[in-house]
């Protein structure tokens, strides 16, 4: 509401002291300053941007002062009505928007197997996840070896394949920890859009 009479009493008294010349200036700059306004609303905070509807309530708030003060009242109720409708009647709209699940195909899942093996039978531990992978058709690249501890070492690979069977890799950890230079197998799975 104080945005729109600002603008209306600029562009009235621009219209009045210097006529339908001077009020096209003031209007011209109220709507670069209502940008400018608009613009210090939005906020983005990672991936979520706010206050996209508070800079367009501002410019359409400004738009009904400027057009009454220009006495184009017609085109001051279209628009009180437009900007109203917009922020009532749209809200339960974008509210059931929200409340839809993700897209699901859009969300992919990663699927990572661990080994843990003393570190004297590193290349040992890592040929035998490798050929245990291949045996169960899951291609894999090696992702990460790294120090578990004083005297161990932890092997991350994450496989390629797009469907997994979690019974499978199940049993295909089961039967990588039974190998005796293996202390532990496990595996973890992950999503990301």
């Amino acid at each position: 509401m104080l945005v729109a009479i600002g603008a209306a009493i600029f562009a009235d008294m621009s219209n009045r002291m210097n006529g339908h010349e001077g009020a096209v200036h003031v209007v011209a700059y109220v709507v670069s300053g209502i940008g400018f306004l608009g613009a210090g609303a939005i906020i983005r905070e990672e991936d979520n941007v706010r206050g996209l509807n508070t800079a367009a309530t501002l410019r359409g708030s400004a738009t009904v002062g400027a057009c009454a003060a220009a006495d184009l009242i017609l085109e001051s109720l279209l628009a009180t009505i437009f900007v109203l409708a917009a922020n009532t009647l749209l809200r339960p709209v974008v509210n059931r928007i929200n409340r839809q699940p993700l897209d699901t195909p859009a969300v992919e899942a990663t699927h990572t197997v661990y080994v843990i093996a003393p570190r004297m039978h590193q290349k040992e531990a890592l040929r035998a996840l490798e050929q245990a992978l291949d045996d169960a058709n899951y291609p894999a690249h090696l992702r990460e070896i790294h120090a578990f501890g004083g005297n161990e070492i932890e092997i991350e690979m994450t496989l390629t394949a797009t469907s997994v069977d979690g019974d499978e890799l199940d049993q295909l950890t089961q039967k990588l920890a039974g190998v005796d230079f293996i202390s532990e197998a496990f595996w973890s799975p992950s999503t990301s859009e």
